[in-house]
């Protein structure tokens, strides 16, 4: 089958899908028909093609796989259409249990507990329901709790491509405090020498350099 035909097929494909679709898949899906073709490169010449005729779409790169999305600028046209389609919204202490597991990953309820101070049974169930979540595996010590770790939903949800995309802990810290203004003793005391250099210096002038009397 010739390129164009197959390149066609990449994008049919991507236009289908509801989820970010990695090459690995397209190229199990296409079968014999990838052998010998570029995938990588057929998919960037379609992301190029849609980003230089200025379409309403784009194909974008997120949760490690290749995605159609609309462009921002038209979100609230897009959300007209679905307005009968409610979308979720996550609490501050889901939020917040949601990105110590993103930077603490794998980890434990209990550590997450321990971390925030309060039980989180109900907030990872609804995590787990949200898909933002999910189990990795058992901790291997007492009673061999489960770990838990982000999913490529989470990703698709914050529009990541990876994990190393977030934020270092560095910058989410907040900025320090400014120093506080000096109070007025304090500028007094500062300006003083100053102004007593100057009626000094004036006084070291060499006669006449004020002017004749």
């Amino acid at each position: 089958m010739e390129t164009d035909q197959v390149k066609k097929i990449v994008e049919a494909l991507l236009f289908a899908t509801d989820q970010p679709l990695p090459v690995s898949v397209i190229k199990n899906i296409l079968g014999e028909l990838q052998e010998g073709q570029d995938i990588e490169k057929m998919i960037t010449e379609i992301a190029d093609d849609y980003m230089q005729r200025g379409a309403p779409v784009e194909l974008r790169f997120v949760a490690e796989g290749w995605q159609f999305s609309t462009k921002k600028e038209f979100s609230p046209w897009i959300r007209r259409l679905y307005k009968e389609k409610t979308t979720f919204r996550l609490s501050v202490s889901a939020l917040e249990t949601l990105s110590i597991v993103a930077y603490k990953q794998p980890i434990t309820r209990s550590e997450i507990e321990e971390i925030r101070g309060v039980e989180v049974t109900t907030v990872m169930e609804t995590l787990l329901e949200r898909k933002l979540v999910h189990i990795v595996g058992r901790k291997e010590t007492i009673g061999r709790p489960l770990l838990y770790g982000t999913t490529m939903e989470f990703l698709r949800h914050f529009g990541l491509e990876h994990l190393s995309e977030l934020p270092s802990l560095e910058e989410l810290a907040p900025a320090p405090e400014a120093d506080e203004e000096p109070s007025p003793a304090e500028t007094t005391a500062e300006e003083t020498p100053a102004e007593t250099g100057s009626a000094e210096a004036g006084r070291n002038e060499p006669p006449g350099a004020g002017g004749s009397n």
